[in-house]
């Protein structure tokens, strides 16, 4: 199997939201010839500028790709993209590549490389960590499951994107180690609100406060990242809390035929619906401060008027 370069290599990429578009931009800068399209063409603009060619259909982009990457929001749409009646497999000639890199069902990742295998198409699913930032800065974590000789071949695009790129595993296994990724968020991001919550109860200045602790044993990339943006009520989305209650449904999903208990990612997840229910689907998962705060009668983006 030939090894990616911009050279050598036709790139194809379907999804262009927060983070894929910033993915994708990487890999442009890089020299990669990429072919993308996306629901909306709109939003595919600034690629199109750097130099991508537009395609009105995955199996458009497959058929003048020999590794296409996708990022979409959820299961639905990666079938849909992939499996469905213009989707990727509709385009792609043996020996060609899709890389999944969204977050998505682990079963749905083994049956899309079943379906591939049958066509002599080779599928890794690589699901990232990091956010937009990463996603700025080609820094993500990257968790890949599939064939070993696919992942080496496949691995200098990646690197373009990521700081940290690992193959868990077959197929499927990048899946389950995102799922264990958002596990860790889940319950680490409701410390980080109560913790914020707490500190201002007490009357402490909140950025005093980070410069001390961020630093120590209760650090993490949550607090690092996501508690300023809490702190100057930025919400907009780095990652969308629509999207993180899939997640947390996928896990709990996998946990249950697991038989395995899980009550802090069970809490997280209700905590999280309550914010859909009030509105903030469509916020960055930082704003989970607000239906926090609601708990304790405290508006949180208007606690400097008070």
């Amino acid at each position: 199997m030939n090894i990616v370069t911009p050279e050598a290599t036709r790139l194809g990429w379907v999804g262009t939201g927060v983070m894929g578009s910033s993915m994708c931009a990487q890999l442009l800068a890089k020299g990669y010839p990429v072919t993308v399209s996306t629901r909306t063409r709109t939003k595919a603009a600034a690629l199109l500028e750097a130099g991508a060619t537009w395609a009105d259909t995955p199996e458009e982009v497959a058929s003048n790709s020999d590794v296409v990457f996708t990022m979409v929001g959820y299961p639905a749409d990666v079938r849909e993209v992939i499996l469905g009646s213009q989707g990727l497999l509709s385009g792609a000639r043996p020996g060609a590549v899709l890389v999944d890199m969204s977050t998505s069902e682990p079963a749905l990742a083994v049956e899309i490389a079943e379906r591939a295998e049958t066509l002599g198409v080779h599928t890794l699913d690589a699901p990232v960590s990091g956010g937009d930032v990463g996603a700025r800065n080609a820094t993500l974590s990257i968790m890949v499951g599939g064939p070993r000789e696919v992942f080496d071949a496949v691995r200098p695009g990646l690197d373009v994107m990521g700081a940290t790129i690992v193959l868990q595993g077959d197929h499927g296994a990048g899946q389950h180690t995102k799922m264990m990724n958002q596990v860790l968020i889940a319950s680490n991001m409701v410390g980080v609100c109560e913790a914020l919550l707490y500190a201002y109860r007490a009357n402490l200045d909140l950025e005093s406060v980070l410069a001390s602790v961020s630093g120590g044993a209760a650090g993490s990339w949550s607090l690092s990242n996501l508690a300023p943006r809490m702190i100057a009520n930025n919400m907009a989305p780095g990652f969308y809390v629509n999207h993180f209650v899939k997640d947390m449904g996928i896990a709990l999903a996998e946990a249950g035929r697991m038989q395995l208990s899980l009550p802090g990612l069970a809490l997280a997840n209700q905590l999280y619906v309550a914010l859909q229910a009030q509105g903030g689907g469509a916020n960055g998962t930082q704003s989970l401060i607000r239906a926090l705060a609601s708990l304790s009668g405290l508006d949180w983006e208007r606690r400097s008027e008070t």
